[in-house]
């Protein structure tokens, strides 16, 4: 979340470096605790690169199988320790290969900035 200077009243939000560093550890530590996920990625204005004060983080899950709705997948995955609000996208893969092949999928797939793979488990789509 946005950190106070000890000497100012100002807060500074995290910029998009220290954004990708935390989701980086983070999703490591999700990734060793929970062996169903395949791959973690994040997209919009944080990997644009059009972040600004106030943006949130964008995050998508891809996971082996779910038996959970889609609306409660995210509360499985803390991610108070981010450093700025986030939503968690969390997809099956086979959902995912469904997913993707819509506009909102293609959009993910184009800006998406993989921080976490299984060996390759999930396919990538090069464009070509």
């Amino acid at each position: 979340m946005p950190v106070r200077s000890l000497s100012s009243s100002v807060l500074k939000w995290p910029n998009a470096k220290a954004v990708d560093a935390a989701v980086r550890d983070w999703a490591k530590t999700r990734a060793a605790t929970h062996s169903g996920i395949l791959r973690i990625g994040y997209f919009g204005s944080y990997a644009r690169g059009d972040w600004g004060v106030g943006s949130d983080l964008d995050v998508v899950v891809v996971v082996n199988e779910t038996g959970i709705p889609f609306e409660r997948r995210a509360l499985k995955y803390d991610s108070t320790t981010l450093p700025v609000p986030a939503d968690l996208f969390v997809y099956s893969v086979t959902e995912w290969e469904t997913m993707r092949k819509g506009a909102f999928g293609a959009r993910v797939e184009k800006e998406a900035v993989w921080v976490f793979d299984r060996a390759g488990t999930v396919p990538v789509v090069v464009s070509p």
